[in-house]
């Protein structure tokens, strides 16, 4: 999976009806993304904009806008089959001698999987069919989209980002926004915590320029690959391979001393000189507002390389849903089992969407213990470097189906007494674009147990919860279809529990219930 490249993924989409060719001339400023965010919203189609004004490359959007597209981006079909993914990494993430036949079994597994994903090197490889040096490069030339109308500029999203260590030579892949300044040159904006900043650190203090490169249109499962925090020590690279079955192809770059995906539709070669900044933004982003202008790295780029009739690959940032909530929807299965595995009490979580996917977190415990539910609160805090700017956790029993709100909220409602129930922690690191801290950078974050009280946690008796008997449901189900009610839907006597991340109608469907 990860050898193939972006356009055999397209072909999939189109093949299963997800894939909207749009030959009407669209405006890059602006427009497109205005086009794409109502689509997007309807759960529609990858959209292909074969006529942008301004460039003769076609502009690929909403490529994941459902989770249902990840999924199939990562070779699977089931979103089930995430966890079973997420299980396997889990033996990476805390590695310990095996108990037992089917323990060895799996870490055998987990290393011929090991071995299968270690990279291959392409040494024609089609993303450098056309190459364009010094006074060629021209970045006007690619059709670089501004999604919002106070955006500073047009950008680059989903662009892979390689740097190297100066020292170990180790490199990183990670997603960041780059702002386009001119002709030839771009700031990155990108945390201080992540690779690409530190290996600019480095650089400095040797007194090097870093090097760079950008790969544009790659293969979905290595943004996949590139966004995912887990803190294994293996190369994104590796990394991929393990999500793909199989080792990414790389190829060396032309002028700088990298290696990209072979299949990349353009690679951008530039350097950072260290201290060299420009401002950058302010850009839409994924709270709602605009962030702040910052000083950011200045990149300079001196190569381009592409394929023959390459596309642009982008998307944009903003309220959910986007195509970032998608990902995240699909990254909280993966993390399940290595949460489960950090954090054994815990049963289920789950980030929703409307929440930013990482806002809050509502987890379902098998409650044994007073004090337990602010325990696991505090060990999910802690569990993952991406739970770090998580504001708010819920935790239930493990009857609750967490995915479901109206389960959540009767929790809520139900079981919680705020004087008792909700401790804050203060002054806690915290994400410098949401504006609801007092000091940016610095905030509070909060828990709720909203699980049933036991011990010394209450001063009386608890109410018996209601509930019927197994047999008496089973005989329900059973007489379901006889006392005509099958098209209210399942038998169950749970109940329906919708899950957010499966509520993406195609287009074609929404527009044939409107007209009807």
């Amino acid at each position: 999976m990860a050898q193939r490249d972006l356009r055999d993924f397209l072909a999939l989409l189109e093949k299963r009806g997800q894939l909207r060719r749009i030959s009407a001339p669209v405006d890059p400023d602006l427009e497109l993304a205005a086009i794409a965010d109502r689509v997007l919203a309807l759960g529609g189609p990858a959209l292909l904009f074969e006529n942008v004004i301004g460039s003769s490359m076609p502009v690929l959007v909403n490529l994941l806008g459902t989770v249902e597209r990840v999924v199939w981006s990562m070779g699977l079909e089931r979103v089930e089959q995430l966890e079973e993914l997420g299980a396997r990494l889990a033996l990476l993430q805390q590695p310990r001698p095996p108990k037992g036949l089917q323990e060895t079994a799996a870490f055998g597994r987990i290393l011929w999987d090991l071995i299968k994903a270690r990279p291959d090197r392409d040494l024609t490889p089609p993303c450098q069919q056309i190459v364009l040096e010094g006074e060629a490069v021209n970045l006007d030339a690619l059709p670089l989209i501004r999604p919002w109308p106070g955006d500073a500029g047009r950008v680059i999203t989903l662009g892979l980002v390689i740097t190297k260590d100066p020292e170990t030579k180790v490199p990183n892949v990670g997603v960041y926004r780059l702002q386009q300044q001119d002709a030839r040159s771009m700031t990155v904006h990108w945390l201080s915590v992540r690779g690409g900043a530190r290996h600019l650190r480095k650089a400095a203090e040797r007194g090097e320029d870093l090097e760079i490169a950008i790969a544009l249109g790659v293969h979905p499962l290595l943004v996949m690959a590139a966004a995912t925090p887990i803190p294994v020590q293996l190369s994104e690279w590796l990394f991929a391979g393990l999500y793909a079955g199989e080792g990414v192809h790389l190829a060396k770059c032309k002028t700088v001393d990298l290696e990209v995906p072979s299949h990349s539709e353009i690679v951008l070669e530039g350097r950072i000189k260290p201290g060299e900044t420009l401002p950058d933004g302010p850009f839409g982003d994924h709270m709602g507002f605009y962030g702040g202008a910052e000083q950011s790295p200045l990149v300079r780029f001196h190569c381009i390389s592409q394929r023959r009739q390459a596309l642009m690959l982008t998307t944009f940032s903003g309220r959910p849903p986007k195509e970032e909530a998608m990902l995240a929807i699909a990254l909280n299965r993966i993390y399940t089992p290595i949460l489960r595995q950090q954090v054994p009490e815990i049963v289920d979580f789950f980030l929703p969407m409307e929440a930013l996917s990482y806002k809050l977190a509502v987890i379902s415990i098998d409650k044994a213990y007073p004090g337990q539910a602010k325990r696991a609160a505090m060990a999910f805090w802690s569990a993952l470097p991406q739970f770090t700017y998580t504001k708010f956790v819920v935790v239930v029993d493990r009857a609750i189906n967490v995915r479901d709100p109206r389960q959540v909220v009767w929790a809520i409602a139900a079981q919680v007494d705020p004087q008792r129930d909700m401790f804050v922690l203060e002054d806690t690191p915290f994400d410098s674009l949401d504006f609801a801290s007092e000091r940016l950078g610095l905030g509070g974050r909060l828990a709720i147990d909203a699980t049933t009280k036991i011990g010394p946690e209450k001063r009386h008796d608890w109410g018996e919860a209601l509930g019927r008997d197994a047999e008496l449901e089973q005989r329900v189900s059973g007489r379901w279809q006889e006392l005509g009610l099958s098209d209210l839907g399942a038998a169950s006597g749970e109940g329906p529990n919708p899950d957010p991340s499966l509520f993406g109608l195609q287009l074609e469907h929404v527009l044939e219930r409107l007209r009807c």
